[in-house]
């Protein structure tokens, strides 16, 4: 049984016409297992002063833990924004043969 702590789950904010596009990239080159992409989150936040509104795509990235570092990379590279959001935790449970499938699809 694959422990909760092998596995990340991943939230990254993108503009929505890029979102699907990084997605792809992201599991095409086997940095995440699997993306959803949840549409029309509204963000409300400071950046340099000022109160920004965005209409943002949040990504949920599922990926193994050990792998954060080129996924971190990967979603840095392509990321749209100077400083995204990239913020990863570890579930607390879960299913575990989805979490060993997710090790499986990631390698």
């Amino acid at each position: 049984m694959t422990a909760p702590d092998a596995i990340h789950l991943v939230f990254v904010t993108c503009p929505p016409a890029q979102a699907e596009a990084l997605a792809a990239a992201l599991v095409e080159n086997g940095v995440a297992a699997c993306v959803n992409l949840l549409p029309q989150v509204r963000s409300v936040y400071r950046w340099q002063g000022e109160v920004q509104r965005d209409d943002e795509t949040l990504l949920l990235i599922k990926a193994p833990a050990n792998g954060f570092a080129r996924l971190k990379q990967a979603i840095l590279a392509r990321h749209p924004y100077e400083l995204p959001e990239i913020v990863a935790v570890h579930p607390a449970d879960g299913h575990a043969p989805y979490f060993d499938w997710i090790l499986s699809a990631a390698p």
